[in-house]
């Protein structure tokens, strides 16, 4: 069965605009679909395989799948409750919602009513903007928006889907263990730096260079065992030679994201070992 679903949240590096260069590029026929950096989730969602494995770093956010899964009912009534608030109270009601958030983050609170908070943070923080500061918590400021928080019926067609989809917390080789000949691996990591010297500072993302050398390992161990694999990153030099022995497509991108108009387009690359 089909379900008509789209991303709960906006996410840096989304794959919505490159949907179609992925499809093309996609094996016609796979067994298991691995996502190790599932994020905002676009292109699962998108092609929805019948044997799916997700995982992602960032607990909230896996969080917030989990209680989509098990009690999306319990999420979208917390959710309605936040909207109404802001729309009666207004700006002040972010900031609080935000302060309540980042208190149930350094108790490592993980509940549904955490999970309605990040999905109200997300739709009513500047850009859509999943950040965080060296605490681990979160600081993007209001939107000013008052629009619903979420669409109802994407959550509910979520939940059913998700309920046979196998969601982890942890580390990407960790999440990939059990993948073998012919299942998919669909990589979408955090990016690398534009600028290499910047590495330093990027390393606050909890994604280093070594992280990306041990991806490229593990890249070249699961083309070992058999399995497919796709990555997309930023073109640039330092993932052109991690990956120089396999297929390599260069496509122009938007990033909307940017604050500055004039740097919204760029190239990422799209790495098949198939």
């Amino acid at each position: 069965m089909t379900y008509k679903i789209s991303p709960f949240v906006k996410w840096v590096g989304g794959k919505r605009q490159l949907m179609d260069s992925i499809s093309a590029r996609m094996p016609k026929d796979y067994n298991a679909y691995y996502e190790p950096f599932v994020g905002g989730g676009a292109v699962f969602m998108h092609f929805q395989p019948s044997k799916v494995f997700i995982n992602d770093l960032n607990r909230a956010l896996i969080n917030t799948y989990q209680q989509i899964r098990d009690q999306h009912e319990a999420v979208l009534s917390e959710v309605k409750d936040l909207d109404d608030t802001l729309k009666a109270e207004g700006k002040p009601a972010y900031y609080h919602v935000r302060e309540q958030y980042n208190d149930k983050i350094m108790r490592k609170d993980f509940d549904v009513a955490l999970a309605a908070m990040f999905i109200f943070l997300n739709k009513h923080c500047f850009n859509g903007l999943y950040r965080v500061n060296r605490h681990g918590l979160f600081n993007v400021p209001y939107n000013n928006s008052l629009r619903p928080s979420c669409d109802v019926e994407n959550i509910e067609a979520l939940s059913r889907y998700l309920k046979n989809v196998t969601i982890t917390c942890g580390d990407f080789e960790d999440s990939v263990v059990s993948a073998g000949p012919k299942d998919f691996v669909f990589i979408d990591s955090p990016y690398a730096p534009l600028v290499p010297t910047s590495f330093e500072s990027y390393t606050k993302e909890g994604f280093d260079k070594e992280s990306h050398l041990r991806l490229a390992r593990l890249f070249q161990d699961l083309t070992k065992k058999g399995c497919y694999c796709m990555l997309t990153n930023h073109n640039i030099e330092f993932i052109r030679d991690l990956y120089k022995d396999f297929h390599q497509d260069v496509l122009a991108v938007k990033r909307m994201i940017n604050r500055d108009a004039n740097h919204r387009t760029g190239e990422e690359i799209i790495i098949t070992n198939y």
